[in-house]
């Protein structure tokens, strides 16, 4: 399996943006990869559960994934257009989400934020068009 881990992640290292384990599915078979659907998702599952990569849900419900640019805590503002991502800090939201679990009892408590909108690159094709 860490042959294929290391393949998986290799993939996302090189890759612009946000994947869908079809997607790197795909890429690996047509490098000539003998893999299957069910071990890149695991594999996946694996890199995201250690921190490797960072794993979100799209608009449409679709989750994604891509190698983390940093092994700290971060959030993800996405362009929807293009999909260029950008890791934010997000102090506030950290100190919201212990309030709110403080607050009705909850401990250990975790959270994802993902912002989605339009990057400036998007904006100004748009705007020009």
């Amino acid at each position: 399996m860490t042959n294929r881990r290391d393949a998986v992640r290799e993939i996302l290292v090189h890759s612009e943006g946000f994947r869908s384990a079809q997607d790197i599915y795909a890429q690996l078979r047509a490098d000539g990869a003998k893999i299957g659907l069910t071990t890149v998702y695991r594999a996946l599952q694996a890199l995201a559960d250690n921190g490797q990569v960072d794993m979100l849900r799209t608009d449409d419900g679709e989750s994604v994934y891509r190698a983390c640019a940093t092994g700290t805590h971060h959030h993800h503002l996405v362009c929807r257009r293009c999909g260029r991502t950008v890791e934010v800090a997000g102090p506030a939201v950290e100190r919201w989400a212990e309030t709110v679990g403080a607050e009705h009892g909850f401990t250990a408590i975790t959270h994802t934020v993902e912002v989605f909108g339009t990057c400036p690159s998007c904006t100004a094709i748009k705007s020009a068009g």
